[in-house]
């Protein structure tokens, strides 16, 4: 399932489907709140990639209802997070909320929200998580992206793929093929 940042919508991620493994079916999502000038996000927030609690949780249970929805097919099927930005802030809530639901998360250029929702130690135990952010990237602030790669390093327990790239607040070929190569090693699709 595609998670798109602030900003955009659910048409923004889905061609990357392209370049990822065929034998899955994909969902791009529109996250639920406007964002003036246009474009949504996932929740509302107190500055950049600073959620407010209640905001993300309504997030994240419309999500997992829509998920969980029978006639959807979805309920029973391994489910793949792919989120970028304020995407992989509401991928990293999914999958911190209930971990056993997600077959693995790819984290992109973003952080978490551990401030609106503090997870505990080892709360990722041995879920395959692909984590990438560009070294260059000005829009998420230091400071969360430290506190997220600390956490997803030494406190998540995940089956962790960590990796940084050259470039802003974006996805390159490079990072995209990355994360192809790193479905194929963990044997998905």
């Amino acid at each position: 399932m595609f998670l798109h940042g602030r900003g955009a919508d659910e048409y923004d991620l889905i061609d990357i489907a392209d370049r990822l493994p065929r034998a899955f079916s994909y969902a791009s999502v529109r996250a639920p709140v406007p964002v003036d000038g246009g474009g949504y996000t996932w929740f509302e927030n107190r500055g950049v990639a600073r959620p407010i609690a209640s905001s993300i949780g309504a997030s994240v249970r419309a999500l997992r209802t829509w998920l969980d929805d029978p006639s959807l097919g979805c309920a029973a099927t391994p489910c793949y997070l792919f989120g970028f930005s304020a995407g992989m802030m509401m991928a990293g809530a999914l999958v911190l909320d209930d971990p056993a639901r997600f077959a693995g998360a790819v984290l992109l250029s973003g952080a978490l929200a551990l401030d609106a929702t503090p997870p505990p130690d080892a709360r990722l135990a041995g879920l395959p998580v692909f984590y990438g952010r560009g070294s260059l990237d000005d829009v998420i602030p230091a400071d969360l992206v430290t506190r997220t790669e600390r956490y997803l390093l030494e406190r998540s327990g995940a089956s962790l793929t960590a990796r940084e790239y050259a470039h802003a607040h974006a996805i390159s070929e490079r990072e995209l093929g990355d994360v192809a190569r790193w479905f194929d090693e963990i044997g998905a699709g």
